[in-house]
């Protein structure tokens, strides 16, 4: 008797016990299961791709469900490339943003393939740039007829050499507006912060390109936008790696609806107001030029929105982050800078004579500072060489699958001792002894992409960035700021900016010019 009531009082024990057991296998079962679906190459987002596939991809598995979203931060070119050296995959890696499958080459042969790859010819586009109408723009427009007709008139109207040689007049008054500013402010403060300058007479410069004046407080009022979708764009937003369109949690989307509402009417205004002028046809601007296309080319006033808005966007920025980490490196490297400053004044002289756009083919060192300074702070080192494949293809004997984001670490390779010599010297005398184009074709250094949807606006840039250099470099001697050390600290946005922004102290190097 008393043996049966021993067992029937240890029975429940008996069976919750059982029940632990039983729900301690399920759980590790399920556990087995997620590990088995996240623990491989690439991630979450390559699960399929990776079980059935060979050769396969390699890559970090990162985080579940997020992938590697957590590495994409203000240095995610940096993180990218310490993981892709340390796994040994710089010519191809794998990786999940949240559901998005990417891979990254960090090599130059595979970013050739994928840049000039016509089953690359697509741009993936983040909401926030869709809703800010960038889709219906040339950087993102899908390739198709639409996409080649806006690259035929860039290429014809906007970025022409003949258009580009006729807009020097511009650059050299906004030259003159910028050391009119430089002396005030050093003048009223006793150092100059360059940032501010340089983004004001960028933004002025796109402004009278595109439509031939800087609008006043209308240009004030799109310069105000333009760092508004700056933010916007920049802003991390977890629900574009997930198929869940619906969702807004952080109002970037509301947003964006608010900020591309208020530019299209904004442009909208400026474009019925020139249609109106009897005599838009002999301006010289892009607005002009859109307006006096044959009736069978003509853009809808939508499309005309779309493409003003984005030239100004990309414009307006690249040139004075660019213009900024090069006088930062003067300012660091006074013997660089004294060397620029001999071959301008061997080519210029020392006296009041400006330098003119005929004058840069004759100054190769001058050059070669951009070129070394375009390697070792690409403004564009990650996000903005992202490309979407439009169908299965083959990288470097791997197949990639549709729909897959493909991006090129640029920064990685500019600074691979593989292909560059003491790739962390700042070393302009590299290009002297070496020529390398910048210009899409060397993939070794490429700042402005490469194929198909190379940056139309390159050479204007670069027109702009070695004029304006030039005249600060003829006109001043740069030092560091009073108790203002130079920060070279990056941080990825749209483009790679310095993170503290630059103070330095200007003197004049010719007596005639003064500090009005």
């Amino acid at each position: 008797m008393n043996t049966m009531l021993a067992y029937l009082f240890k029975l429940p024990l008996c069976l919750e016990t059982t029940q632990q057991t039983f729900f301690a296998l399920v759980l590790s079962f399920l556990l087995y299961c997620l590990l088995h679906l996240w623990l491989v190459p690439g991630g979450f987002a390559w699960r399929s791709y990776n079980l059935n596939s060979v050769p396969k991809l390699r890559g970090p598995s990162g985080w579940p469900v997020l992938g590697t979203l957590p590495q994409m931060g203000h240095l995610a070119h940096r993180k990218l490339a310490n993981i892709a050296a340390s796994m040994g995959c710089t010519r191809l890696m794998a990786m999940s943003l949240g559901a998005t499958p990417v891979i990254i080459s960090s090599n130059p042969e595979t970013a050739r393939e994928i840049l000039c790859s016509p089953s690359f010819s697509d741009r993936p586009i983040k909401p926030s740039a869709r809703l800010l109408m960038f889709e219906r723009a040339i950087g993102f427009a899908p390739h198709g007829t639409y996409w080649r007709h806006l690259r035929r008139i860039s290429a014809n109207h906007m970025f022409s050499p003949r258009r580009i040689s006729s807009l020097e007049g511009v650059r050299q008054c906004l030259a003159d507006a910028m050391s009119v500013n430089v002396l005030k402010e050093m003048k009223g403060r006793g150092f100059v912060e360059l940032r501010g300058i340089l983004q004001g007479v960028s933004l002025k410069n796109m402004l009278e390109s595109v439509f031939g004046s800087n609008l006043g407080s209308e240009g004030k009022e799109l310069g105000l936008m333009v760092r508004e979708g700056y933010e916007l764009i920049s802003e991390f937003n977890l629900e574009e790696y997930f198929p869940f369109s619906f969702l807004d949690f952080y109002g970037v989307k509301r947003r964006c609806h608010k900020l591309a509402y208020r530019v299209s009417e904004l442009l909208s205004h400026i474009i019925k107001l020139r249609e109106k002028d009897v005599n838009f046809k002999r301006r010289n601007d892009f607005l002009s030029v859109l307006l006096s296309l044959p009736e069978e080319e003509q853009l809808s006033h939508s499309d005309m929105v779309a493409v003003l808005w984005e030239t100004i966007f990309r414009g307006a920025d690249t040139v004075a982050t660019l213009l900024e980490w090069i006088m930062a490196r003067m300012v660091l490297h006074q013997d660089v800078q004294a060397k620029a400053q001999e071959e301008l004044d061997l080519c210029i002289g020392n006296s009041q004579r400006q330098v003119q756009d005929s004058d840069l083919q004759h100054l190769p060192f001058l050059q070669a500072i951009v070129k070394e300074v375009l390697r070792l702070h690409p403004p564009g080192p990650l996000l903005s060489w992202a490309r979407l494949a439009i169908h299965d293809v083959h990288v470097d004997k791997v197949r990639i699958p549709a729909g897959t984001t493909a991006m090129v670490n640029m920064w990685a390779i500019t600074h691979d001792p593989t292909i560059w010599a003491d790739p962390w010297a700042f070393n302009p005398m590299r290009f002297i002894n070496e020529d390398v184009s910048i210009m899409g074709s060397d993939l070794r250094l490429a700042p402005f992409g490469s194929g198909r949807r190379v940056c139309p606006g390159r050479a204007l840039g670069l027109a702009t960035v070695h004029l304006w250099l030039a005249r600060m470099l003829h006109q001043f001697n740069w030092f560091p700021a009073p108790l203002a050390s130079v920060d070279l600290s990056e941080c990825l946005r749209l483009s790679l900016e310095m993170k503290k922004p630059l103070a330095c102290l200007v003197v004049p190097r010719n007596n005639d010019v003064k500090l009005a």
